[in-house]
């Protein structure tokens, strides 16, 4: 389906702009343009994927997979029954769900296609998506967010928002209704027999992946090198976890003057969070003798392997997105549904945002800058705007970002479940919004 969808978009893009003066010089440097920026996308992804994956690879020689597989052992039996508790998949599965709710997105990408590389060793039928993985995607696209959405916040306050927080409990609830919608639409349409696991259509296709897995699988892992047992790492970890707290504890102190309980609590999570992230996860490999300089090496080398693996996957998707948005094609769409959109209280102004959003992270973030700067940050369409950035992941990215990392050509109902977990998160963040404010 999304080879589909990718030819169409090229398509269009280029039939719909012949038919328009001067639009095919917007479509052709649409194209040379985004090709560029997804290069450029990858090496600043680069940087994110050797260091996640590396400080990940520190805390699961020191133990953490192990401590994950037992503790969320009854619910990952459930949800991916084929995946063992213990493996690296699971690990890396959940912690990139674990940073998405926590709205860490640029640490859950690395854990993502980490856990999609993991699952393909797993996968019988290389180069078609495993239920796993299906499933995993569904649930990575419309995660969850329980800690607010920074930047979005960012960009209100930036804008002269009044409460430029206000959106956080209208985002939680639509990322609520689109994971609902996500994951049941996995299993309602993976019962349908067009959906059902088979092999790529052609052998060519698997190749990488076959060759890639293999050639992974063949080499074992090698055992984490370890410092001889020292009571000083204990000391090390329980001091620095001491001085930590006092230098918060002074933070929260300096901070409740002036912000107030609420205003402290949301500034120590935005400035703090990441920072204890990456404390603990080195922290529990220097708790457990790991030698920490080494495993991160070993674990960013990773990061660059599959950093070289998506680049024709992203420069795929982005360039069609980007003819297609410069094309015109898509101001027809939004023309096309706007009377009906406005029938059940979506204004059309919103609509590029719901569109694009899917589509391109950036190109959404940029929209919702300009429509809140254009109808200020504390209309209804600024408030449902925002809302919806936080609603949903950008799918179409995503996927060939996830697949592309497993070498997988046949997702089945990935993207059906993805598309239909979107369609969840904007009606909730329509329902939300008009509950909210009305």
């Amino acid at each position: 389906m999304l080879n589909g969808i990718w030819l169409g978009l090229m398509l269009i893009a280029i039939a719909y702009a012949s038919f328009i003066p001067g639009r095919m010089e917007a479509v052709t440097g649409a194209m040379l343009a985004s090709a560029a920026g997804a290069i450029q996308l990858v090496i600043g992804l680069v940087g994110a994927m050797v260091f996640f994956l590396g400080l990940t690879r520190v805390a699961f020689d020191g133990g953490l997979r192990a401590w994950l597989g037992r503790v969320l052992a009854p619910l990952a039996r459930r949800l991916f029954p084929e995946v063992p508790p213990d493996h690296p998949a699971m690990a890396s599965m959940v912690m990139n769900m674990s940073s998405n709710m926590m709205g860490l997105g640029n640490s859950a990408t690395p854990f993502g296609l980490k856990a999609m590389k993991e699952l393909a060793r797993l996968n019988p039928l290389r180069g078609s998506a495993s239920n796993a993985m299906v499933l995993f995607l569904a649930i990575n696209t419309s995660a969850i967010t329980l800690f607010p959405p920074f930047g979005t916040i960012a960009v209100r306050t930036a804008a002269g928002s009044a409460d430029p927080w206000a959106i956080w409990a209208p985002t939680l609830f639509a990322t609520t209704c689109s994971t609902v919608a996500a994951v049941t639409a996995y299993f309602l349409l993976g019962r349908l027999s067009f959906f059902r696991p088979r092999p790529p259509a052609t052998a060519t296709q698997a190749e990488p992946s076959e060759s890639l897995v293999e050639a992974e699988a063949s080499t074992p892992p090698s055992e984490p090198s370890r410092l001889a047992p020292a009571r000083w790492r204990s000391w090390v970890v329980w001091g620095f976890i001491a001085i930590v707290f006092v230098g918060l504890s002074l933070e929260t102190a300096r901070l409740l003057p002036e912000l107030g309980a609420v205003g402290t609590l949301k500034e120590i999570l935005s400035n703090w969070l990441m920072a204890l992230l990456i404390s603990a996860l080195l922290l529990i490999g220097v708790g457990s003798g790991v030698r920490a300089y080494d495993s991160m090496i070993t674990g960013g080398r990773e990061g660059l392997e599959v950093a070289a693996r998506i680049v024709p996957y992203l420069v795929a998707i982005l360039v069609a997105v980007a003819m297609f948005r410069a094309s015109g094609a898509l101001d027809v769409i939004i023309g096309f549904l706007n009377p009906y959109t406005s029938a059940v209280g979506v204004p059309a102004e919103v609509l590029p945002m719901a569109l694009l959003r899917p589509l391109s992270g950036s190109g959404a973030f940029g929209v919702m800058s300009e429509i809140i700067t254009t109808y200020g940050p504390d209309t209804f369409i600024g408030y449902l705007t925002c809302t919806l950035m936080g609603s949903t992941e950008t799918t179409f990215y995503v996927l060939a970002l996830y697949l592309g990392a497993a070498g997988v050509v046949d997702g089945r109902h990935a993207l059906a479940a993805c598309l239909i977990g979107d369609l969840g998160g904007f009606i909730g963040a329509v329902a939300a919004c008009h509950w909210f404010f009305g």
